[in-house]
């Protein structure tokens, strides 16, 4: 189901249906992101999950906002410097503050976002995630990283894949185990890119802290999704065949680094930007 802030006919985002399949029994990634961001949109069991990542990581906080941080600079070079009009952000999580959306169309109200998520308590609050720039247009899908043909398809209904795209993959690879499975996705999604087409991706790591590894495993076993932290070679090879924006695959707080950056520079959260030749 698509629901598009242009498009009134199409069915509401959320509904009793999205808000049935929520299930509060089981932590979820995107609401205890959602809790370590400062958010509301959370249960008991992910607020508990998240103490007790944070009992044994207490820099998982900081990991969360670096994350963010680094989402946020990166939709600003690309709508920027790059001059991207349009966006496809898969895996977009809750909605917080300076969405995707929001961050491009301060740059340029013209721009086009594309939000693509599988959980139905984002569903359930996307209407939020709707509210954009007049002059252009925010769409969300329900689809999953793991069907990138899918994804394709649905957004063609919103961006013109003959124009450049950023394609945002922020924090959301980690949730598929295998890293040759990952790398397929990731490649899928940038085949289907015209050139000029950017990639902002940023994942976790546990190259800083061996804490964060003890804590995404006690996390992992928790009945939740669960999320694999990677190398920084690892995440640089979800680059491949792209040029690297400088100062490269680097600790989100050190890419492009600006006067909100609040986080320690060292963090176990790698990302970067490339352009699609």
């Amino acid at each position: 189901m698509t629901t598009d802030s242009q498009a009134t006919d199409r069915p509401e985002a959320g509904g009793v249906d999205a808000v049935q399949k929520i299930d509060t029994s089981v932590p979820h990634s995107a609401r205890i992101w959602n809790y370590w961001l400062g958010g509301t949109d959370n249960f008991a069991v992910d607020r508990e999950a998240g103490d007790q990542y944070r009992q044994v990581f207490p820099g998982v906080v900081d990991v969360a906002r670096a994350s963010r941080q680094f989402l946020v600079r990166s939709v600003m070079f690309l709508a920027g410097e790059a001059g991207v009009r349009q966006f496809l952000d898969v895996g977009t999580g809750l909605p917080t503050a300076d969405n995707t959306h929001e961050v491009a169309q301060r740059i340029a109200p013209d721009a086009r976002i594309v939000y693509v998520d599988s959980d139905p308590l984002v569903l359930a609050h996307a209407r939020a995630l709707l509210v954009g720039a007049a002059e252009g247009r925010t769409a969300y899908i329900d689809g999953d990283l793991r069907d990138p043909a899918a994804v394709i398809a649905e957004a063609g209904r919103t961006l013109d894949f003959q124009q450049p795209i950023g394609l945002i993959l922020s924090g959301v690879l980690g949730h598929v185990p295998d890293y040759e499975a990952a790398r397929s996705i990731a490649r899928q999604l940038l085949a289907s890119l015209p050139s000029g087409s950017y990639l902002s991706l940023n994942d976790g790591t546990s190259l800083i802290s061996a804490e964060m590894q003890q804590a995404q495993d006690d996390y992992n076993e928790s009945g939740a999704v669960p999320y694999t932290l990677r190398s920084p070679d690892q995440i640089v090879g979800f680059f491949d065949g792209l040029e690297l924006v400088e100062p490269g695959v680097v600790p989100c707080p050190q890419w492009r680094p600006d006067d909100v950056v609040d986080t320690p520079a060292d963090i176990d959260a790698f990302g970067g930007v490339g352009r699609k030749r």
